[in-house]
């Protein structure tokens, strides 16, 4: 859903003709601020991990959701891992702009991961920010009610307490819809599609499984995260967690 908010600042924009890039306004910042001063968790560097050695072709052909995981936890260099096959930056431009591992439209790169983790060595469960331009993680929620009002949030789907790990991508519409005004909006939706279609691919590869979430009530899903519904909003989420075999399998 799409909150009324946004529509409504979006009508504004198609009656005025001009986006705010063309009306010469200044580009939102490449990510959410945070306080210098925060502890950061830093993340293992991509160039020191060694990822599995994984044939492409084949992880396209098994892949398949899986809302059933093991109980073993990830690692932190695993969840490094999903995270720069995610948001990770490559490269920032002097426009400027970031260029990461999954496409964007105009490079604006509008989303914010939010992790709930409930099973990752070395991290306590809570709920973490990513800083993509730190390769870092920033504590973010604490309580430990969390997980149960993402779970409600979520029409209790049991897979979002039983993951290791579940990512929330935030929109932060201003960034994209600052240079393509109301059609923006549908570039949100086809980037989220990108970066989840790549955490599902990098998973396979780390003997992981995915299971992505659509299904969420926004109006609660939003303030459980500190989120306002209006300028920054859940658009996709997705769980993530070791195979484990059924009972069938």
């Amino acid at each position: 859903m799409i909150p009324e908010a946004v529509l409504t600042a979006l009508r504004l924009t198609q009656a005025v003709g001009e986006t705010a890039q063309h009306q010469g306004l200044p580009q939102p910042p490449l990510e959410w601020p945070y306080d210098p001063q925060a502890t950061l968790i830093p993340l293992p560097s991509i160039d020191d991990l060694k990822p599995p050695a994984a044939d492409l072709w084949q992880i396209m052909a098994q892949r398949r959701t899986l809302r059933h995981y093991a109980e073993q936890p990830l690692t932190l260099d695993e969840l490094a891992l999903l995270l720069w096959a995610t948001q990770g930056v490559r490269q920032v431009t002097k426009r400027p702009a970031t260029l990461r591992t999954v496409p964007s439209a105009g490079a604006r790169h509008a989303f914010e991961t939010l992790l709930l983790v409930n099973r990752v060595t070395g991290l306590g469960k809570g709920v973490y920010r990513y800083l993509a331009l730190r390769h870092a993680l920033l504590p973010y929620e604490a309580d430990p009610e969390i997980a149960q009002r993402l779970y409600r949030a979520c029409y209790e789907q049991e897979h979002i307490l039983s993951s290791a790990v579940t990512f929330f991508w935030v929109a932060v519409a201003e960034r994209m819809t600052w240079r393509y005004g109301a059609r923006g909006l549908r570039y949100l939706f086809l980037d989220a599609g990108h970066v989840c279609q790549n955490l599902y691919l990098a998973a396979e590869g780390l003997g992981c499984g995915v299971c992505a979430i659509g299904a969420f009530d926004d109006d609660a899903l939003n303030p459980a995260l500190n989120l306002d519904g209006s300028t920054a909003f859940v658009v996709y989420g997705a769980t993530v967690g070791k195979r484990a075999p059924r009972p069938h399998e």
